[in-house]
């Protein structure tokens, strides 16, 4: 089992970590306002899981989700990060991070400006196509027919398939998105972001399979 470092622990990073204790996993959780804010939802987790700064998250983990606003990337701790899996689950919103000129023109995707500032990670987009809520009540055993998949970008072949291997240990299968370049098609608004897992107002969503995953990437224009 492996050791999830979690900058960031709303409710994509709290659901992730909830999962990977369930499947074995010990967690380490940070957030920007300190270890002590966290100390109930370490507690909720169990042994398997202890609170910590954002450095030290970075520095434990085999694995490391990084769940925090755009505009939060510059204050990301690159150095434990260097040679580290890192699963990017951030979405963009203007509303909140502020216009980012790079983004709102599609020259890069997300991911790509979070490696400009990670530059020695290797870098994997996922679980930022699904609500937390159906990300929770959709994780199903290996072999169970009804069993979800998610989609994952990434350039670096060795880091894709260790989150494959975690992505399956917590209930999902994975549809290969593609490089960092077209992690565009998982984005806010596109037709695998949420819709393929039914409405937000269905809390236990529907199980969305391998073939409607790529479907919908397949349908995505900018």
């Amino acid at each position: 089992m492996a050791t999830v470092g979690f900058i960031g622990s709303g409710y994509i990073g709290s659901t992730v970590a909830r999962l990977a204790v369930e499947a074995g996993h010990q967690v380490v959780l940070s957030n920007s306002r300190g270890p002590e804010t966290l100390a109930d939802t370490a507690e909720e987790l169990g042994p398997r899981a202890y609170a910590a700064t954002s450095g030290e998250a970075a520095a434990a983990g085999d694995i490391v989700v990084v769940t925090v606003p755009v505009k939060a990337f510059p204050s990301l701790p690159a150095v434990p990060l260097a040679g580290k899996t890192v699963i990017d689950t951030c979405n963009y919103g203007p509303e909140r991070d502020g216009h980012i000129p790079e983004l709102d023109s599609g020259s890069l995707t997300s991911s790509e400006l979070l490696l400009r500032y990670i530059p020695e990670a290797m870098l994997v987009k996922a679980f930022n196509n699904i609500f937390f809520k159906h990300l929770l009540s959709l994780a199903r055993p290996a072999g169970a027919t009804d069993r979800s998949y998610l989609p994952i970008a990434g350039d670096s072949a060795r880091a894709k398939a260790v989150v494959d291997e975690f992505i399956e240990s917590i209930g999902y299968s994975v549809v290969d998105a593609g490089p960092l370049a077209d992690s565009w098609r998982q984005a806010t608004d596109t037709p695998v972001w949420g819709t393929p897992y039914g409405p937000a107002s269905n809390e236990k969503g529907q199980p969305a399979g391998e073939d409607a995953i790529r479907v919908a990437l397949a349908a995505a224009t900018r």
